[in-house]
């Protein structure tokens, strides 16, 4: 399959997890690409928390006092956490939420000065980059969970998930412009998400939208108030749970690939995921439990 496929391209690797409580944390730390040097991160505590039960993977950016920054550590614990056993049948969906009163305040700006020179910063935008595809690529649904300021590449975050809840006290910004730093990577997620001029507005100004602007453009699937963001959330993801993740998976992938086809093309494309969907076992299930007036019983 095409999402699996990426996946390996992208380094994907297993790793243990240490059951304590109902959920499952993960517990190994980021890795680096080459031996830590001036201006890498050395290893420490990861600013992920992952944990998981019945299918439903949270990561939580738990880096508060730097406001969930995106620094290449938080990027590459994200990326890790998102890889986990991505092709585990056990997996259903992902949550990404946060820590505290900010979502993300997107890069960290003490790694971006010439103190640290091109070639880190290179690899703090390509890991970026790499995290942002790799939700499009990964074979179940990403859901961002909202409360609070989504900046710069924060912002870029909830646009690249497949969903995205937020309470009504969140706000979203490509500020970048302000301190002479062009959002030109979340500019890739945040013109694929909303309107060109409104895209363009918030690039050019730096000032941010309300999570009903945000709702209205399309950046945000639903708002709701504070206190229920995260039954809401865990509705979205309860249901996407409880459906066949071969189909969700085939239908995510042909989803993507079709967008940058002319239309005939996209028709052909997804006329033929159609014929694969119901050569899958589940495919065939969920059409007898129909006829049979009886719920399917999924593969996985």
């Amino acid at each position: 399959m095409a999402a699996a496929a990426g996946l390996r391209a992208l380094g994907a690797k297993g790793s243990g997890w240490l059951q304590r409580g109902p959920w499952a944390p993960l517990t190994t730390g980021f890795c680096s690409r080459g031996p830590a040097g001036i201006g890498r991160p050395e290893p420490g505590p990861r600013p992920t928390i992952a944990r998981q039960r019945d299918g439903i993977r949270n990561i939580i950016l738990s880096d508060p006092k730097r406001r969930n920054a995106l620094s290449l550590a938080m990027l590459k614990s994200l990326q890790s956490d998102i890889l986990h056993e991505a092709e585990s049948q056990d997996l259903k969906v992902i949550i990404i939420s946060a820590e505290g009163p900010v979502f993300s305040s997107g890069h960290d700006l003490k790694e971006l000065t010439d103190e640290q020179g091109p070639d880190y910063h290179a690899e703090v935008f390509q890991t970026c980059s790499e995290v942002m595809m790799l939700i499009q690529n990964h074979p179940v649904p990403i859901i961002a969970m909202v409360n609070g300021l989504a900046t710069a590449a924060g912002c870029q975050l909830v646009a690249s998930c497949d969903i995205a809840v937020a309470s009504d006290k969140s706000s979203f910004a490509t500020p970048g412009v302000n301190i002479g730093l062009f959002c030109s990577t979340p500019a890739v997620a945040l013109g694929r998400a909303v309107p060109r001029k409104v895209a363009l507005e918030m690039l050019f100004t730096g000032e941010p939208i309300s999570a009903q602007e945000a709702l209205l453009h399309g950046l945000l699937s639903r708002v709701v108030p504070e206190e229920q963001l995260e039954e809401e959330t865990m509705r979205i993801a309860r249901k996407v749970a409880s459906q066949s993740r071969p189909v969700l998976s085939l239908g995510k992938a042909a989803f993507y690939r079709q967008l940058a086809q002319d239309l005939r093309t996209a028709y052909h494309l997804t006329s033929q995921t159609m014929v694969d969907n119901l050569g899958l076992p589940d495919g065939q299930e969920g059409i007898k439990a129909f006829l049979q007036k009886r719920k399917p019983i999924w593969s996985h």
